[in-house]
């Protein structure tokens, strides 16, 4: 099953005559940057039929266009009855597009970009410290390209979950 793509106008013209727009992606990303009518139901928390019940369109929406696209199956299920949409190239595409987007700065960075950035730092100074201090440093760089393998192929990162505890990233409230 597939649902058809809309394009950002499009999408505008169909919440103006009150389609539902619904934002699956999670609550830190809706948090930080969010098109003003939509709805933020993640992706985990998408009930079969329970979204669509009583509106005649509904359009799902996540950051490219990717997660939607991967998730048809579900967010069919959720819209019900309603007609669904997909939201063509996600908020990116609706930016692009000129139309408006509500960006709270207070918000903190994405859990993954703190973790390159974590991890970056500790691999450079296991570098640098192997070179100028004990050549044991290097087995910090190890580590580090250890772990991310194992987040790559497991889909559990160990380092985002330590992240997403510390309390400069507990501010998310849509």
């Amino acid at each position: 099953m597939s649902l058809p793509r809309i394009s950002p106008s499009d999408a505008k013209l169909l919440i103006e005559q009150g389609a539902i727009l619904v934002d699956i992606r999670n609550l830190d990303e809706h948090a930080r940057e969010r098109i003003p009518q939509a709805r933020n139901v993640p992706l985990p928390n998408l009930a079969v039929g329970g979204i669509g019940e009583g509106h005649a369109a509904i359009i799902f929406h996540c950051a490219s266009g990717n997660r939607t696209a991967l998730n048809v199956q579900q967010l069919a299920g959720a819209a019900g009855r309603a007609d669904a949409f997909l939201l063509d190239g996600g908020i990116d595409a609706w930016k692009k597009a000129g139309l408006p987007v509500v960006v709270d700065r207070r918000q903190p960075i994405p859990i993954m970009r703190q973790v390159q950035i974590v991890a970056g730092g500790l691999v450079v100074s296991g570098a640098a410290l192997g070179f100028a201090v004990h050549p044991g440093f290097y087995l910090l760089c190890a580590a580090v390209g250890v772990g991310l393998m194992f987040a790559g192929i497991s889909g559990f990162c160990t380092m985002a979950r330590l992240l997403a505890l510390m309390p400069w990233n507990r501010r998310a409230q849509a």
